[in-house]
């Protein structure tokens, strides 16, 4: 795997305007008093040639002190301009949200302020359209450069259409805004009939004294539900060490179910005030198939990816409630692929209050409220991370919010049928890389795992779950 990853604010946005223009103002200071100080040295040259005592290196101070004072204000300059091309971006994304949502006054308000950045400063548009240009042409370049490696290692004329159609297919999704899940969004369809079953559960003891919890429940026992499915819920109990939050994301990816029956884990929270926060992890793809036992199928991807409720969305809100958690309660979600995909919508459903999502190879992108955190990490040669269209131009979410990129897997072959760049333990390596990254907008994340890392009590189950 390539060491290189990309950490951005949005699609094509990679750095925060206010920020830079903050810089710039401060340069435009530094300026200002280097100016000051190569007049002062200008004065002390020409009294010391009075004098008759001035040397080379008194001569050449203040020259140097001019050209410094230059040099940090063609900075603050370039500053700015990159400001403007990057709110020339911002705009045109929010400006083609407000088009595509009827909302003309708030489109005329973006094409204002691109025509107000265009009069100081025009050619800030032009590059910001070029960005907006090369990104829609190079977002998916290598996706489909696996296609095209596929078709021409074969020779196999079934599989032309691989390589030629992936491009136009990945444009035409992205170009109808298909993998993109407007904030606000409500899921549509019948609740589907799905029952979870509690795996296991531990009560685990105070975080200040790190005892276990004593005592234990008959495996098996009943659990309320409280869907219209009125799922059947077992959960047992057991006595354990101190359990701690993630360390990272690496360790929040590593906690995600895959393989075995356990599709979905969560984790209560219990604070030190009382208060009860909820982390949910949530299973990829398991199986192929278009319907049958494992919610976690193609026909929940398909029905997800276009709006409607999903067995595997079912399972994910029986296993909350299944836990304790009530509407308007605090939700960390965590989910990688399918299970990527079902935090997302969650978090948008607004039922829960979803202050982080973080999402590894999702194939949608969610635009969740201001409120939530939200990190995602995603492949560029990651077949299934392209189905959300390259992502938002403009981020989305809270201030610190970040989308991270990185090749997984840049050899051609014929082992890319089996999407490698897709897997789960490609995306926890490539989590290793963010945790260890001095990117201040990682920060954010490290201080959500420290804050759970506070609480009293820990109880954790783990869930698996069926279609009736």
């Amino acid at each position: 795997m390539s060491e290189d990853i990309d950490i951005r604010s949005g699609g094509v946005v990679a750095v925060d305007t206010e920020t830079l223009r903050a810089v710039a103002h401060r340069l435009d200071a530094l300026a200002a008093e280097t100016e000051e100080t190569a007049r002062t040295l200008a004065w002390a040259t020409r009294s010391a040639v009075d004098a008759g005592s001035t040397s080379y290196r008194l001569q050449n101070l203040a020259p140097r002190a001019d050209a410094a004072a230059r040099d940090c204000r063609e900075l603050a300059g370039a500053l700015r301009s990159a400001a403007d091309v990057y709110e020339v971006v911002e705009l045109t994304a929010l400006e083609s949200a407000a088009a595509a949502a009827g909302d003309e006054a708030g489109a005329a308000r973006c094409a204002a302020a691109v025509d107000a950045i265009h009069e100081r400063n025009p050619d800030a548009v032009r590059q910001g359209r070029l960005d907006i240009l090369w990104r829609g042409l190079t977002w998916a370049s290598a996706v489909t450069g696996q296609a095209l490696g596929v078709t021409i290692q074969t020779g196999h004329p079934a599989l032309a259409p691989l390589g030629l159609l992936a491009a136009p297919l990945l444009g035409g999704l992205a170009a109808a805004g298909a993998g993109t899940v407007g904030a606000g969004s409500r899921l549509s369809g019948p609740v589907p009939d799905v029952e979870v079953r509690a795996l296991g559960s531990s009560a685990l003891g105070s975080a200040s004294t790190g005892s276990s919890a004593a005592g234990s429940a008959a495996a098996g026992s009943a659990v309320a539900g409280s869907s219209p499915a009125g799922p059947s819920v077992a959960a047992s109990s057991a006595g354990a060490s101190r359990m701690t939050a993630p360390t990272g994301l690496a360790g929040a990816a590593a906690r995600i179910p895959g393989g075995g029956q356990s599709r979905v884990r969560v984790e209560k929270y219990t604070m030190r005030d009382g208060t009860k926060q909820f982390a949910v992890y949530v299973a990829g793809t398991q199986t192929m198939a278009l319907g049958g036992a494992d919610p976690f199928d193609n026909l929940s991807n398909v029905q997800a990816y276009s709006g409607e409720r999903s067995a595997s969305y079912e399972a994910v809100q029986q296993a909350l409630r299944a836990s304790g958690a009530s509407e308007g309660d605090v939700v960390h979600a965590f989910g990688h692929s399918q299970g990527a995909m079902v935090a997302g919508l969650t978090a948008v459903e607004g039922r829960y209050d979803v202050q982080t999502l973080v999402s590894f190879g999702s194939p949608i992108e969610a635009e969740v409220p201001a409120s939530t955190l939200a990190v995602s990490l995603r492949h560029v040669d990651d077949p299934v991370s392209a189905l959300a269209g390259g992502g938002a131009h403009a981020g989305t979410g809270a201030p610190g919010s970040f989308t991270v990129e990185a090749m997984r897997d840049p050899a051609l072959g014929l082992r890319d049928l089996e999407m490698p760049a897709h897997r789960l333990d490609g995306y926890i390596d490539t989590a290793r890389l963010v945790d260890a990254s001095d990117d201040p907008r990682v920060e954010a994340v490290r201080e959500v795992f420290a804050s759970l890392d506070a609480a009293a009590s820990v109880e954790v189950a783990e869930y698996a779950a069926e279609r009736r």
